[in-house]
C-alpha cells in the first residue's frame, strides 16, 4: 500500500509539470538547501531586498559576516534586476564551502525569477541533494550482495557494470560511477525525471541473477546524497526491510513570480 502511495503521489507531480522545469544541477546539502528557505521566510521582505540590492557590493568585502552575505543573497534573489543575477553570479565564481551552496540556490533563484518575467509564466524549481543535468535527476544506487561477507568475483563485476550502463542507455540515463566493495557495490547514475525507477533498477537485478543469482533483491536508491559505508552498514544491519522505495527521496519547489 506504501509502495503504491509512493508512485501515485510522484506521477501526480509529473503530471502537473510545466514543459520548462528547471533541475538544481550542483549537489547542494539538502540541510543546506532546508535552511536557505528557512532564511527566505524569516527575512525577505521588499524593504530588505531594496536595502540590500543596494549594498550588494558587501559581498565581495572581507569584512562582511557570514550571516550578512547570506542575508544578502536571499534578498537579492528576489529583486527583478539582472544586475542581481549578475553579482550572485559574480560571486558563486569567487566562493567556496557551504557560502558557495547558499550562492547557487540564490543564482538559481534569481535567474528563475528572470524568466518568469520575460516569459511571463511560473516557473518550476526540481532541487534534490545530488543534483542533476538537464532534464534528468542523479541518484545514488546500492546494490546488495548475496553474500553480505564477500566481494563480487570479477566476472560478476563486469556483468554488473555492463548491464548497468546498458539499461540506463536503453531509458536516456547516463552511468557515472561504480564501486565494488565487501557486501554490497555503489554506482552514481543519472535518468529522466520521468523514469519508472522501479523497473528500471529491478531489470538490472534480474538480468544479473539470472547469471548466478548474487545480488539480493532489495537495494537502496536515493536522491538526497552519498551514504558513506557506516550508513549502509547500519542499514543492511537494522531490523527494518532494506528497500529502495523507501529511501527514494526528492522534492519540489514551485517558484512563483513576485
Amino acid at each position: 500500500m506504501k509502495e503504491k502511495q509512493f508512485y501515485q503521489n510522484i506521477q501526480k507531480v509529473l503530471e502537473n509539470l510545466p514543459e520548462n522545469f528547471s533541475i538544481l544541477e550542483e549537489q547542494i546539502d539538502i540541510d543546506v538547501q532546508m535552511k536557505y528557505f528557512e532564511i527566505v521566510q524569516k527575512v525577505r521582505t521588499d524593504e530588505a531586498a531594496a536595502g540590500c540590492f543596494e549594498n550588494r557590493e558587501e559581498l565581495f568585502s572581507e569584512n562582511t559576516g557570514f550571516e550578512r552575505k547570506k542575508e544578502i543573497l536571499v534578498n537579492i534573489a528576489t529583486i527583478d534586476d539582472v544586475k542581481a543575477f549578475r553579482t550572485i553570479e559574480r560571486f558563486v565564481k569567487e566562493s567556496s564551502g557551504e557560502i558557495y551552496q547558499w550562492a547557487v540556490l540564490a543564482m538559481q533563484e534569481s535567474r528563475m525569477l528572470l524568466q518568469s518575467s520575460l516569459l511571463d509564466e511560473q516557473q518550476v524549481f526540481i532541487s534534490t541533494g545530488l543534483g542533476g543535468r538537464g532534464q534528468k535527476l542523479r541518484y545514488y544506487v546500492v546494490f546488495i550482495n548475496k553474500n553480505r561477507e564477500g566481494l563480487l568475483t570479477r566476472t560478476q563485476q563486469k556483468l554488473l557494470k555492463d548491464e548497468l550502463v546498458s539499461v540506463l542507455k536503453i531509458n536516456d540515463g547516463e552511468f557515472e560511477t561504480i564501486d565494488f566493495t565487501e557486501g554490497f557495490s555503489t554506482a552514481m547514475v543519472m535518468l529522466p525525471l520521468q523514469t519508472d525507477l522501479k523497473s528500471v533498477f529491478r531489470n538490472i537485478i534480474d538480468e544479473c541473477n539470472q547469471y548466478g543469482d548474487f545480488l539480493d533483491d532489495d537495494m537502496i536508491l536515493t536522491n538526497v546524497k552519498m551514504l558513506s559505508r557506516n550508513e549502509i552498514t547500519e542499514m543492511l544491519n537494522g531490523n527494518r526491510k532494506v528497500d529502495f522505495e523507501e529511501h527514494d527521496e526528492w522534492e519540489d519547489f514551485d517558484e512563483e513570480e513576485e
